[in-house]
């Protein structure tokens, strides 16, 4: 097959595209791999993306360390490209984005609550993947974010397992603040910015990160992620603000702390610290109030296929998002029902998605189209998508995210203890 980037581009007035993708796949949309680098950040090297290709926007721009899924959020990059951080569907030779499809279907495809609430699709999640650790930062609340006319971003972390099968330089990350801290000690640390390492780590904790288990974390809450390779579903925004400045030998601008504050603010250090939420950075209960181990949807193992909750819970009262993981043995089938439209990607084994083809790759050179990641519209979720492993002897694994309001009846926190 031709490069994504060879295929025709379709940039409005999509419907009848979308329509006929729907018609031949069961109510799929293929998607391309979408990449984005990061400047200040080194590579993991776990995403399958050739190693020739980890720079393949320049050296400049930083290398590859994130795959975005069924995104719909542009990349807040210095320098980026017109497209960088949408997906894109590609059908019967061409190509258009998810974004475009999603403006021209809207409910046909997110479905008719979402769409009269949000006029989008909200949410996002990425493979986040790096060499090392990243600084210390947090993501900004709703109120904050519309100051910079953005939005705030909650997000969650799962660590698969079929992609850390090393942990690299530094698998531990730092949540919030020690209980105890004060504000004067994070003022200090931002006064000392320009003076080394401004100490920020030292007011903070480190958990070992553990593959097939993962956090969920709301905004203005400080973290610094440790190397693991992280599936991280999210809300449709890009705004942060990092605390750390020097993270492994490496300068952190301070722009990147100030980046979505306003710009009369920018020099104002109670107002970057008054940004974070001070209760849930200095929670004693931190982990008991974040972390997360998968639960069975239902028990299903005899029937050769396992459905779990890989990302549940809500923020401050709401749902933002949830996630699951599928799990289909050898030769099994089963057909899943959920409540609304889901972003899907394939990190294990071979098989089928109602018409579709599933393959994991081993490796994926840039702009080389793959079949392993899906878009579900909520009418296919609703009706039950049949899911098929074809292999003798590899399980077919997917994992799969919801947007807010999806799943009512998820786990709440902690659920993953009952019956220990």
């Amino acid at each position: 097959m031709k490069s994504v980037t060879d295929l025709k581009k379709i940039e409005k007035g999509v419907a009848k595209l979308v329509e006929a993708a729907l018609a031949e796949s069961g109510g799929l949309l293929r998607l391309a791999p979408c990449w984005v680098p990061r400047s200040f950040l080194q590579p993991g090297k776990r995403l399958k993306l050739h190693p020739d290709d980890l720079y393949a926007f320049g050296l400049d721009r930083g290398g590859i360390d994130e795959r975005w899924f069924a995104s719909t959020t542009p990349a807040a990059n210095e320098n980026r490209t017109p497209d960088e951080g949408l997906s894109y569907v590609v059908h019967a030779g061409k190509r258009f984005t998810l974004q475009q499809a999603v403006a021209d279907c809207g409910a046909q495809l997110v479905g008719k609550r979402m769409w009269d609430k949000y006029s989008r699709w909200p949410v996002y999640s990425k493979f986040f993947d790096n060499m090392g650790p990243i600084p210390h930062h947090m993501h900004q609340s709703a109120a904050q974010a519309k100051l910079v006319g953005q939005e705030g971003k909650p997000e969650s972390y799962y660590f698969p397992p079929q992609h850390n099968n090393v942990g690299n330089n530094f698998p531990y990350t730092f949540f919030g603040l020690e209980p105890g801290t004060t504000k004067a000690q994070v003022r200090k640390c931002l006064e000392d910015w320009n003076k080394g390492d401004n100490g920020i780590l030292d007011l903070s904790k480190a958990y070992r990160l553990k593959p097939g288990t993962g956090w969920l974390v709301g905004p203005c809450i400080l973290h610094a992620p440790g190397s693991l390779c992280t599936y991280e579903p999210q809300w449709g925004s890009d705004v942060f603000g990092m605390y750390q400045s020097l993270v492994e030998g490496r300068y952190v601008p301070w722009d990147l702390l100030v980046k979505d504050v306003p710009k009369e603010k920018h020099r104002d250090l109670d107002y970057i610290v008054e940004q974070l939420d001070w209760e849930s950075n200095v929670d004693p209960s931190f982990k008991d109030n974040h972390y997360l181990e998968p639960v069975p949807v239902a028990d299903t193992a005899k029937d050769g296929w396992v459905d779990r909750w890989i990302v549940y819970g809500k923020i401050d009262g709401k749902e933002h998002f949830s996630a699951k993981e599928l799990t289909v043995e050898p030769r099994a089938k089963c057909t899943i029902k959920d409540n609304g439209a889901y972003g899907l990607i394939c990190v294990q084994g071979k098989g089928k998605m109602n018409k579709m083809t599933l393959d994991c790759p081993k490796l994926i050179r840039f702009h080389e189209m793959t079949e392993d990641e899906v878009f579900c519209t909520e009418d296919a979720a609703k009706a039950g998508v049949t899911f098929e492993n074809t292999s003798d002897v590899e399980p077919l694994v997917v994992l799969r995210y919801f947007g807010p309001d999806v799943n009512p009846d998820m786990p709440k926190l902690g659920a993953y203890k009952k019956g220990r």
